[in-house]
């Protein structure tokens, strides 16, 4: 069952890179909007005549915490209508039509197996909320990977918070990956994210699940690499971007 459309208002913005923007929206007819780490909402946006042209969708980048606050990032796409309007149009005290939580990109409730979230750019929004979710409820897990590739430095979204979490969250490792950084610090990967998961792999195959979130290409290439180590399909699930 689809949940209503509401009212969200923006109560706070912030530039996080050079064309990305954190978004707080506080959903003032609920007192907590329920939802699982993972979801995502969809906003109506006035940039057309037809609905279905209307809507466009976001994980959700904060994780449950029982309030009405949710947190979005959004990159500005060139051309894109959605985000275009957004990054012009929006600012604090600005409302958005919205709907959610929908989606099933979530984490199951008994995390028996090794769990790798592989994304890029934005596509960390849904991994940044599963993992906090994972620490601040104390919930049993095995190993948590995420792979995050970026261009540059510049392009890295939640960075400090993702390596101080590294130091409280046992069993939890963080592993960014660059492709246009020419010297690349301990600790980081120089080219794309299939290279560091087949390498993780190599050296300890484990029973494990995949959750990609980001551009097709990526996703794509994903689902090949991870097949061709062993692994069955129904180990692998996705949130498509774009």
């Amino acid at each position: 069952m689809l949940e209503p459309w509401r009212i969200g208002k923006v109560i706070k913005i912030e530039q996080e890179t050079a064309n990305t923007r954190r978004y707080w929206i506080e959903i003032e007819e609920l007192s907590n909007f329920e939802f699982t780490a993972g979801q995502f909402v969809t906003l109506d946006l006035p940039i057309h005549e037809q609905k279905n042209k209307r809507w466009r969708s976001y994980s959700i980048a904060s994780s449950p915490d029982g309030t009405n606050v949710i947190e979005l990032v959004i990159v500005l796409l060139e051309g894109g209508l959605g985000t275009t309007y957004i990054f012009n149009n929006i600012e604090v005290g600005s409302t958005f039509t919205l709907r959610g939580p929908q989606g099933k990109f979530v984490l199951p409730e008994n995390i028996d197996k090794d769990i790798f979230l592989i994304c890029t750019g934005t596509g960390i929004a849904p991994f940044r909320s599963m993992v906090n979710n994972i620490f601040q409820k104390n919930i049993p897990h095995q190993n948590l990977h995420i792979i995050y590739g970026c261009r540059k430095y510049a392009d890295v979204l939640y960075r400090a918070e993702l390596e101080a979490l590294q130091e409280k969250l046992p069993h939890f490792y963080y592993h960014p990956v660059f492709s246009r950084e020419e010297n690349i610090k301990q600790g980081e990967y120089k080219g794309y994210v299939h290279g560091v998961y087949e390498n993780l792999l190599q050296q300890n195959k484990q029973p494990a699940r995949f959750y990609l979130c980001g551009w097709k290409n990526m996703i794509d290439e994903a689902k090949e690499r991870i097949i061709a180590l062993g692994y069955d399909k129904k180990d692998i699930h996705l949130e498509l971007y774009g």
